[in-house]
């Protein structure tokens, strides 16, 4: 304790010079057990070190405590840390500090105070205890809020509704950092218009070469948040082109995404495997990409991007998404909420983690579950019409066919008159036996926008079957597929040939339904069931042949339906882990 205290040579440094030495190289294992050590004999005798001392050692060994992701115990730390601080001052006026004659140059190398504080934000959001966060840095005083601070306020107040808290602290991190695009997405997305943002970023455009793409750039982001797809894809497309930005990876990401929200998805999967082409680490928006290829029925796909994206990291959600996707296009509803669970888990603002559970939920018949999760998706994500189409699916699933015409209406309304906000109408319609003809009218002004939209030929066909027009409905199918090819699309003709007695061709339309999904369980249907009916005959003179067979074989075939009932009764049992 003597040579702790005692003065020291010059040129020689204190014990908590080299655990802040030490911290400053990123020993922070070895930090963690010197600080612990110094801690402890700092409390045995409150007379070895000064306030200064204490404060630090607190401090660095908050940080080690930080770096090994024990934040409840870093938060304790950080906030004895804070205490000391205090104290500092008060017993800094009493007496001189103990610890050694050079305490002035030391005192100028405290830690920050705001540091620690945002620091402790930090253990705070990462134990999901943001309010805490939020306390933490309302305290620190506006001027003496650094761009890093400002912009996790910002983040903060965006995800607890606070919108008029969030955009001026998105603005206070533009006017300290003008080139900051995340904060400029923030702003756009919480409606603050393009100009007024493009405005705060001028000076710093006009005064350094080779930034004119960034008013383009903001432009084209502003179309996205409004949810104008059309004008975002040519605004993004325009600045991909150019050969400074050619082959951008958060561009084609950009644009695969604007795709799929057009519900273009053939360009959108072009677009993500170009992007993942140029980074094959790339995580971000590949749970959108596993999605399209699950619905696709390309399951084998996407097994394998699920594994690579584990690969790269488990601790995103989009992994878990995908994998998620592969189970629940695989009927496997139980281990898709349970990785899309774990999928929030890592990350509550996934959009596509919340459908993923969502559409688990309503499929295991847990709908008004389901509902929570299809809502807090459109909040986080009100651009997006798939968020809206699995909550509307919701209300029809428990005939609640108001809730879901006043939802449509307003998407209708909101998102503006397109070929899927029609669509999305006239789906409900179809439900309500009155409103039959609106629907009707909605889905030609759809194939008026865009003869190729394949969920309005889909809801065409069906009201035709309904109608009993195959003829029109055979043509409607065939126009569809001239310039692409869809399994459902190839499965609805088959159905349609079937009834207008084209059994020929409708096996065909089956066949190539099923090599584009094999596991389409209606076109196997289908095709089973024609196979029945073409060959009546054979299957009478089969069971003529089994009765003639006698009883030893029918004992045999009673055995085979015993051990056909376990199966199923296990295969139930597993179902409903």
């Amino acid at each position: 304790l003597v040579v702790l205290r005692a003065s020291r040579p010059a040129g020689s440094m204190s014990v908590v010079e080299h655990v802040r030495e030490m911290a400053a190289a990123g020993l922070h294992s070895n930090v963690r057990l010197l600080s612990g050590l110094l801690l402890t004999m700092s409390g045995n005798n409150p007379e070895l070190f000064s306030p200064s001392q204490k404060y630090q050692l607190l401090v660095y060994h908050a940080d080690s405590l930080f770096h090994d992701k024990e934040y409840r115990n870093a938060v304790s730390k950080y906030t004895m840390a804070l205490q000391q601080k205090k104290a500092l001052s008060k017993t800094s006026k009493v007496r001189p500090s103990t610890g050694n004659a050079a305490s002035t140059p030391q005192s100028q190398c405290l830690p920050s105070e705001i540091e620690v504080k945002y620091k402790m934000a930090e253990c705070y959001t990462m134990l999901k205890q943001d309010k805490d966060a939020i306390a933490i840095l309302d305290g620190i005083p506006s001027r003496q809020r650094t761009p890093k601070i400002n912009m996790m306020l910002a983040n903060l107040y965006k995800k607890a509704g606070q919108e008029r808290s969030s955009v001026t602290s998105y603005k206070e991190v533009l006017r300290q950092c003008p080139l900051a695009l995340d904060a400029i997405l923030g702003l756009l997305s919480l409606s603050v218009k393009g100009a007024e943002v493009a405005s705060m970023t001028m000076n710093v455009i006009q005064s350094i070469p080779n930034l004119d793409w960034l008013s383009v750039w903001i432009k084209a982001y502003a179309f996205v948040h409004t949810g104008d797809n059309t004008r975002a894809i040519n605004t993004i497309c325009s600045l991909e082109k150019k050969s400074l930005l050619r082959d951008n990876v958060d561009l084609l990401g950009s644009l695969a995404d604007l795709y799929f929200r057009a519900g273009d998805n053939k360009n959108s999967i072009l677009k993500f495997e170009q992007a993942q082409m140029l980074d094959p680490y790339l995580i971000k928006g590949m749970d959108v990409y596993g999605y399209l290829l699950a619905r696709e029925g390309r399951l084998e796909d996407v097994e394998n991007l699920g594994c690579r994206l584990f690969n790269i990291s488990d601790q995103h959600a989009e992994p878990w998404v995908v994998s998620g996707c592969h189970s629940f296009y695989s009927k496997r509803y139980s281990r898709a909420l349970y990785l899309g669970a774990k999928a929030i888990q890592l990350n509550s603002n996934s959009v596509q983690a919340l459908l993923l559970k969502g559409a688990a939920l309503r499929n295991m018949g847990r709908v008004q579950e389901a509902i929570i999760h299809f809502r807090e998706a459109i909040r986080l994500a009100p651009c997006r019409l798939d968020c809206y189409e699995g909550l509307i699916e919701c209300y029809l699933a428990s005939n609640s066919i108001r809730e879901a015409m006043v939802m449509a209406n307003n998407v209708y309304k909101t998102l503006g008159a397109n070929a899927q906000t029609l669509t999305l109408l006239a789906t409900v319609c179809l439900e309500d036996p009155v409103t039959q003809e609106k629907a009707k009218t909605l889905l030609d002004k759809a194939l008026t926008q865009r003869p190729d939209y394949i969920k309005a030929v889909v809801k065409k066909a069906e009201l035709l079957s309904r109608e009993q027009k195959y003829e029109d409905g055979i043509a409607l199918l065939r126009n569809a597929l001239a310039n692409q090819s869809d399994c459902v699309l190839h499965r609805i003709l088959g159905d349609f040939l079937v009834a207008v007695n084209e059994y020929q061709e409708a096996m065909d339309q089956y066949s190539i339904a099923l090599s584009l999904d094999p596991n389409d369980q209606k076109s196997l249907e289908g095709m089973q069931k024609m196979e029945k009916e073409e060959s009546p005959t054979d299957a009478t003179q089969e069971e003529d042949v089994d009765d003639m067979e006698g009883s030893g074989e029918e004992g045999d075939l009673e055995g085979s339906d015993s051990e056909a009932a376990q199966w199923a009764d296990q295969e139930q049992w597993f179902g409903m882990q």
